[in-house]
């Protein structure tokens, strides 16, 4: 297939794009790299040994998007978008404008090319204060910050798209905590600034960007007392999206579907899987609960099985490794 990524540079794209390419796809990314770099793309040129064709564009850009859709596709990976919980509070306009304006600039780019297969990178953070453990797609929707809302209102144009017009095969994954890297430790998570999610902040202590790791309570409900979150290895969630592209011809309008490994680890859990793999121990601390957190989150993928034959199989172990490889071979990210 023909496959367009958009977001193609970042965290998740640049390993979708290498699957994709592993696979036999031709694949052309996109990404304004505000948040990422060209190098990753150079990197999965280099691992791939394939073309990949790559141009610096922005959803917003109209034009731009409805050239590059004229050139014909069978399918798009959507992955562009801000993603930053803290940053959506204080800029929530600018979350919206990007991520939901930007989106539906993109799906009239497609409708108007008549590409109507679409691979579309949600979140757990559809499901806001989860009530009930493991987490089904069934689970109600709720936004509790900015970004939450972006994604929903994102799934909701999905949803309205595909029941008015026919045609449309829509894949809205909805995935937990993207964790690792590529075994080649040669792409990897290179976030601007402060690290948002634990694994990266992790890494970066071993490495010595960080003094120590924050861990924002130990007074939960859960077996050590920390949080537990459902940490899924970001190249297993790359293959969740193959296997939903590979899976849309069954699809008859827009489906949600839950990329997850279906447990849950415990922060100093990571931080011991974390320690193991770097070989020495990762200093932290324990800090006040944050307002919001929840105690622990995890996936029911057993829809992903049923409805695409997806599953997770890379365990804690291989996350941190895999993760850690890329952060010593690149200590400062793609700026090493």
């Amino acid at each position: 297939m023909k496959v367009l990524v958009t977001g193609g540079a970042g965290y998740i794209g640049s390993h979708a794009c290498l699957e994709l390419l592993r696979a036999g796809h031709e694949v052309v990314g996109f990404d304004n790299l505000s948040n990422s770099s060209e190098k990753a793309i150079s990197r999965v040129r280099e691992l791939s040994g394939k073309p990949l064709r790559f141009e610096r564009l922005d959803l917003l850009d109209k034009q731009g998007l409805g050239r590059l859709m004229k050139e014909g596709f069978d399918a798009v990976m959507h992955f562009a978008g801000l993603k930053a919980v803290g940053e959506s509070v204080e800029k929530p306009d600018l979350y919206r404008r990007n991520n939901v304006e930007g989106s539906a600039n993109l799906l009239a780019a497609m409708k108007a090319a008549d590409c109507r297969n679409l691979v579309f990178s949600s979140s757990c953070t559809v499901y806001g204060a989860v009530q009930k453990n493991p987490v089904t797609e069934s689970h109600p929707r709720a936004a509790v910050n900015p970004y939450g809302e972006t994604k929903l209102a994102v799934e909701d144009m999905c949803f309205e798209l595909a029941r008015v017009e026919k045609g449309w095969r829509i894949a809205l994954l909805r995935y937990f905590n993207p964790v690792g890297a590529d075994a080649s430790g040669c792409i990897g998570e290179d976030p601007k600034g402060m690290p948002n999610n634990l694994m990266p902040f992790v890494m970066q202590t071993a490495v010595g960007r960080r003094d120590k790791v924050r861990v924002w309570g130990n007074d939960y409900p859960t077996p050590d007392g920390t949080g537990v979150r459902d940490y899924i290895h970001v190249t297993d969630l790359a293959l969740g999206h193959l296997a939903a592209l590979g899976r849309l011809d069954r699809f008859d309008g827009a489906l949600a579907v839950n990329l997850g490994a279906g447990r849950g680890y415990s922060v100093l859990e990571v931080i011991r899987a974390a320690s193991k793999a770097a070989g020495k121990d990762i200093p932290y601390e324990i800090r006040p609960r944050r307002p919001g957190d929840a105690a622990a989150i995890w996936a029911d993928p057993s829809f992903a099985k049923k409805s695409i034959g997806w599953g997770a199989t890379r365990g804690l172990d291989e996350m941190c490794a895999d993760h850690c490889r890329w952060q010593t071979q690149n200590p400062e990210g793609f700026a090493s």
